[in-house]
């Protein structure tokens, strides 16, 4: 279901079940319940920085650990996001975030290209925050990309506190994803000589 800039998903397998909405054009609203405390939080953040509109309930087999609802709330995540996007007319197509968070900081570069990409230059210092497997960082971003269909490039420049490293990963990725859907009125169709994105 899509409403301008807005799409909605719900995805149901036998590990997993999601009902997402997410809106490009929002105030930073979001509405989040994924039975994984730490990908709340994260998500909190990236629709806060991103001021998109995000509402997600989803239900998966936590009990075994937080893989597939991660896994699968970025695939729908991503989904929505090439949804909502449309034919990209108008938008600027490239975003890039630089933001600190105590000792860490990181970068996100984003390009809304229909080819999809990660590029992930981070270590993290701890296997856990929590009970949150950071190894999933890498796994979320890797679907979110690949189901959005974009380019993006995850560096992390310092910062020895894992918390700290992933909450700059999340206000980056939300800040330069809204540079990138930005509609700008300079931009004629889609941006690229190609004629298509």
């Amino acid at each position: 279901m899509t409403d301008e800039r807005t799409y909605s998903i719900s995805r149901e397998t036998s590990e997993t079940s999601i009902n997402l909405t997410f809106g490009v054009d929002g105030e930073g609203k979001s509405e989040l319940e994924t039975g994984v405390p730490f990908l709340t939080h994260m998500l909190d953040l990236f629709t806060k920085h991103g001021k998109f509109d995000l509402s997600l309930t989803a239900n998966g087999d936590t009990e075994i650990d937080d893989h597939h609802t991660t896994e699968d709330i970025g695939i729908c995540l991503g989904e929505t996001i090439r949804h909502a996007l449309g034919t990209k007319e108008g938008i600027r197509r490239y975003g890039n975030a630089f933001v600190p968070m105590d000792d860490a900081l990181a970068q996100v570069v984003v390009d809304l290209s229909n080819r999809p990409h990660l590029e992930y230059r981070v270590e993290l210092p701890a296997d856990r925050v929590g009970t949150f497997d950071t190894e999933l960082v890498h796994e979320f971003l890797w679907k979110l990309a690949l189901e959005a269909r974009m380019n993006l490039h995850v560096i992390v420049h310092y910062g020895h506190n894992t918390h700290h490293i992933i909450e700059a990963i999340f206000k980056a990725l939300g800040r330069a994803l809204d540079e990138a859907t930005l509609l700008d009125p300079r931009v004629k169709g889609v941006p690229s000589t190609k004629g298509m994105l």
